[in-house]
């Protein structure tokens, strides 16, 4: 499989590894100092593109690189605004695309076991939630976009709560995502339920990036030859399995 990568910083080298190990072929690698190349035909020779930029870049070079026909892999988070238009964009185009928050297997599970709990706690009023993250310095977007994705899947289980904030809840309704930003860190996540009795808690930590990237390149390889809109649920076959 011949692949473009979009953003060529530490998780574009770590994709690169991986894909490279995995038998694919990297045929286009765009950082800021060469997005003259990212043209229709150097994207049109790729087979995926896979895009990890930034919550200002992200929007602009889905759009773009969809526009050509070429399936499309994004990993940046912070541009939710625009998902829908890249979605319409692909389905346009006749082609493929797949944003994920996290592309970890492991997160992936753990954002079912996170749902699986919301859901048992549904009707354990005595417990209060709440959500921490932590990532290193140069990750942009806080809360990140796996913490957004815990939220909601929390809101969507949990009755008694109307909407996740940043750091502080004023309202029963409202529970707090707070984000933490140390130097070296890849990742790790805590969802809490607190009462006066106990807590539970699960966590997912991250040693490095490496779970990420091969996430990544395992969704390259799914959406090859595809069509349509898919998600990490789809690439793991998290559905078929209940």
């Amino acid at each position: 499989m011949k692949i473009a990568l979009i953003g060529y910083g530490k998780m574009g080298h770590a994709i690169e590894e991986i894909a490279t190990k995995r038998g694919h072929e990297i045929v286009l690698r765009i950082r800021s100092g060469n997005r003259h190349e990212m043209t229709p035909e150097n994207l049109q020779n790729a087979d995926v593109a896979i895009e990890f930029t930034n919550p200002e870049s992200a929007r602009e070079n889905v759009l773009h690189v969809l526009n050509t026909g070429t399936p499309v892999i994004c990993g940046s988070t912070g541009w939710n605004e625009g998902l829908d238009a890249a979605k319409a964009k692909a389905l346009n185009k006749n082609t493929a695309f797949l944003q994920a928050s996290n592309f970890s297997v492991g997160v992936n599970i753990f954002f079912e076991v996170n749902k699986l709990l919301a859901s048992l706690m549904n009707d354990q009023p005595d417990y209060e939630v709440s959500i921490e993250e932590t990532h290193h310095t140069q990750k942009k977007d806080a809360p990140s976009g796996t913490a957004i994705t815990l939220a909601e899947q929390v809101l969507d289980n949990l009755d008694r709560k109307r909407h996740w904030v940043k750091e502080k809840a004023e309202s029963a309704d409202d529970f707090p995502v707070i984000a933490h930003r140390i130097e070296g860190v890849p990742g790790t996540h805590n969802v809490k339920y607190s009462s006066r009795i106990d807590d539970i808690e699960i966590i997912h930590t991250a040693h490095n990036r490496e779970g990420f990237a091969l996430g990544a390149v395992l969704a390259a390889e799914f959406v090859a030859g595809k069509k349509g809109i898919f998600t990490m649920q789809d690439v793991l076959g998290i559905n078929k399995n209940r």
